[in-house]
């Protein structure tokens, strides 16, 4: 796959997981049942996103996940190599972050939430592009600093 298309692609990933955070936020903050994730016991953004769980040092972690989209998708716009490896570690500490979020949806609370599936969907594959981002960029660029 061409430079550009992993970065196409890359930037339709956070414009995505930004908007399925922007949703878990207002879920977060939202006082009635949505319709669109309230679907069963086992499968409710409602529970997931009201919950203890979702808050870091009182941060919503869907605050913190639109945040991270943003930065991914300015990150995604610059084209060097030290920028590529600074949004691979990004998107790492992003996916390690989704990935503790769902055991807690999987182990504590027992209930799914769609938004955050989908969400980790969005940074794992924002992981994998900017992987093969950085692998294409050694194979074909001379090293340099910057």
């Amino acid at each position: 796959m061409k430079r550009n298309g992993i970065r196409y692609l890359s930037f339709g990933c956070c414009m995505i997981g930004a908007v399925l955070s922007g949703l878990s936020l207002h879920s977060h903050y939202g006082t009635s049942a949505t319709e669109y994730c309230d679907l069963s016991t086992m499968f409710n953004c409602d529970l997931v996103n009201r919950s203890v769980y979702s808050q870091f040092f009182g941060v919503p972690v869907a605050l913190i996940g639109l945040l991270g989209y943003f930065l991914l998708f300015r990150l995604t716009a610059r084209d060097s190599r030290f920028v590529t490896v600074l949004r691979l570690a990004a998107s790492t500490v992003g996916l390690v972050f989704a990935l503790y979020l769902a055991h807690i949806e999987a182990s504590v609370l027992a209930v799914w939430c769609l938004l955050c599936i989908g969400s980790l969907m969005m940074i794992s594959a924002i992981m994998v592009l900017t992987g093969i981002a950085l692998w294409q960029t050694w194979k074909t660029e001379p090293k340099t600093n910057a």
